[in-house]
Order: C-alpha cells, then structure tokens, then sequence
C-alpha cells in the first residue's frame, strides 16, 4: 500500500507530467465532459440532450482512448478519461433516443437515418485507421517520391491516430456551429463549460505532447470560441433574462 501511494505522489510530483505541468491539466480538463454527462443524467431531463452532439462525443472518445496510449508521455489519466466518457456518453445517447421515440411520432425514421450515417462514418475511419500501417511501409519505401515518403512518414500524418482524434474533434465544434440558434433551454450549461475549458487548455496542451499537434491546437481553439459562444448565450437566457 506505501509503495502504491509512494508511486502515485510521484507521478503527480514528477516534473515532466505532475500537476505542475499541462500534461496533467490537459486530461483534468476533459474529465469535466465526462463528470457533465454525469450530472446531467441524474439532474436533467433527456430533453436537453443534443443527439449529434453526444454521438460525436462517443465517437472521438473512442479515438482519443487510442490517441491517449500512443502519445509521449502516455497519459494514462486521459485514457481512463475517455474509457469512461464513452460509457456516460453512450448512456446519455440511449435516453435522448427513448425520449425522442416516445414522444415524436417521426422520431424513429430520423434516428435511424443518423446513427447509419454515424456508424458509416466509423467503420470508414476505423478501416483507414486499421489499414495505415501497411499503407504507411508501403508509401515510405525508397522507391516512392521523397515528398510522398515525407508526407506518409509525418508523426503526425494521415496515417497515425494522431490525425485521425484531433480531426474528429472537428465534428464538435461543426456541431456548435449548427447549434447557433438552438433554443437555451435545449443546452446543458455544463457541457457546454467543460468544452470551453477543455478547448482553452488542449490548446496549450497539444504543442507540449510528442509529435507536436497543430491540427489538435486549433481544433481546439475553434471549440474554445465555439463552445464559449454557446456557454454565454445560455448564461445569459438563464441567469439574466429580464
């Protein structure tokens, strides 16, 4: 038991990935998506939940959990993170769903007709992703263009998760923007916080990681702004209406 605790004061004491550093804030932040879910499956009504939104949520959770065991330092905080977004995600999917089908006679034909889509997606994603590694030794043989080999040799590249999770993350702020004149009263204030927090600090956090992540940085400035936007519009619906 000593040992546990002695490893665990070390790890959060350790100068390259403790609590002094973004390495440990940078998950911090995104546990608040998780701990949003949470708080709006036993406080809100299913009402609130936005379907794209969560299923996008699943989704680059799912990415991210890979994302999170392949990134120097590997950050086994952001993995559990994200293990355990896709469960209050997913559960927060299932009761917008039993929500929209008892009360929207369309509902059932819609929902079919976007979680296909989203499941197409998926597989799509996860055969590029699954098939990058031989694609990549293919493209970085001697015989291939020198600007082809760079391309799919980047660590950053196409070919890696490192593309792949920030990419996906693309979706929520695309999302946000399809939101902007949803009804507040349709909007989790929490979720939409821990996404403005998260955004700000991944910001930061993605040019401090091994590859460095541009993609990942704007990405996340983009859902910074865009998630912002929506956090004051329902600050202010909720809290200073007249």
């Amino acid at each position: 038991m000593n040992n546990l605790l002695q490893r665990i004061v070390a790890n959060l004491s350790h100068p390259e990935h403790g609590w002094k550093t973004t390495h440990f804030w940078g998950p911090i932040a995104n546990w608040g998506i998780v701990l949003s879910a949470v708080y709006d499956a036993l406080y809100k009504g299913p009402e609130i939940i936005n379907i794209p939104m969560t299923a996008t949520l699943a989704g680059y959770s799912s990415l991210f959990v890979r994302f999170a065991w392949k990134v120097k330092p590997r950050n086994y905080l952001l993995f559990s993170c994200h293990m355990f977004n896709i469960i209050a995600q997913v559960n927060q999917l299932r009761r917008a769903i039993d929500y929209k089908l008892a009360h929207e006679p369309d509902a059932k034909v819609k929902i079919s007709n976007y979680l296909r889509k989203f499941c197409m997606l998926g597989v799509g994603i996860g055969a590029i992703i699954a098939s990058s590694g031989k694609l990549q030794n293919s493209l970085t043989k001697n015989t291939m263009p020198d600007l082809v080999r760079k391309f799919a040799a980047h660590p950053a590249g196409v070919m890696t998760i490192f593309f792949w999770a920030p990419t996906s993350k693309w979706l929520l702020s695309a999302n946000n923007f399809a939101d902007l004149k949803r009804d507040t009263n349709k909007m989790s204030l929490s979720q939409q916080l821990a996404l403005t927090v998260t955004g700000t600090i991944w910001a930061r956090w993605s040019l401090v990681i091994n590859p460095v992540n541009y993609n990942l940085s704007i990405v996340n400035l983009v859902l910074a702004v865009s998630s912002g936007y929506h956090l004051v519009r329902k600050i202010k619906a909720d809290y200073f209406r007249n």
